[in-house]
């Protein structure tokens, strides 16, 4: 049986158990005295006898409180997208594509060794075909481990030499590289696209890529992002490659309303 520390708030959310305190007129002078041994195994027993002629109160209250929590958490991240709007979309750190004067911004968080990112590709790329006003904004997360940090350390330093078309180019020869996606196989990429290799490495321990994984983690800390890829539009975070289809119809609705749900 779960501890009544534990039980007692689950119950209050269903009546079971009154948990409110006393008001200024009930107020005691003092200080109850604490809970004795006996009495609050008094409660437990009553609380015990409860549950097992009505075990399905648990299970609600256990789902009201799950339910307050997604709305708490969905609360902190509509705080967050509001406090870091401007620096998700304008931040001199992300990979713009797209329309850079577009109407509408989508921005991706993204790791290079992440299949879905791999797979989620193949839908920012349809998305950018089909919608001429779509501005995408990618930024570098490297989650999954040292050789995701190396090649994104790499892809940020190949900004200096890439711009637009180009930069994106590279972008997407990197993430569609075949089995492990490390430092390495970053810099051979900008070799076959021409980078002054010396340059590239150089680059890479400069401040300025070292700001942009802090930005990106920071930023991914304050939104609860907890995985790639995920993708920010008008006030909703989606998280998993879920198609072009629900971004696309996230994007019209921003459009039409000014939110991702009109």
């Amino acid at each position: 049986m779960l501890p009544l520390s534990r039980l007692l708030p689950a119950l209050a959310l269903t009546g079971v158990v009154a948990l409110a305190a006393p008001t200024r007129a009930q107020a005691p002078a003092q200080a109850p005295a604490p809970m004795t041994e006996a009495q609050r195994q008094a409660i437990e027993g009553v609380v015990r006898d409860y549950l097992l002629k009505n075990p399905e109160v648990l299970q609600e209250a256990m789902a009201e409180l799950e339910k307050r929590q997604q709305d708490s958490q969905r609360q902190a991240q509509a705080s967050a997208l509001k406090e870091t709007r401007d620096t998700l979309h304008n931040s001199p750190h992300g990979l713009v594509a797209g329309n850079p004067n577009g109407d509408v911004t989508l921005v991706e968080f993204f790791d290079y060794n992440c299949g879905y990112c791999k797979r989620a590709l193949t839908d920012l790329q349809t998305l950018v075909k089909g919608d001429p006003k779509l501005r995408i904004v990618l930024k570098d997360f490297p989650v999954l481990g040292p050789d995701s940090v190396e090649a994104s350390k790499v892809a940020l330093a190949a900004k200096q030499q890439l711009k637009g078309d180009r930069l994106f180019e590279y972008h997407v020869k990197l993430i569609e590289s075949r089995g492990k996606v490390n430092g390495e196989r970053a810099i051979a990429v900008a070799r076959e696209m021409g980078l002054d290799i010396a340059r590239l490495q150089k680059d890479m321990q400069s401040p300025d890529v070292q700001a942009a994984l802090q930005e990106n983690v920071s930023l991914g800390d304050k939104l609860g992002l907890s995985g790639t890829p995920a993708f920010i539009i008008g006030d909703e975070i989606i998280p998993g490659a879920v198609g072009a289809e629900p971004i696309r119809k996230t994007i019209a609705g921003v459009r039409q309303c000014g939110h991702a749900t009109c």
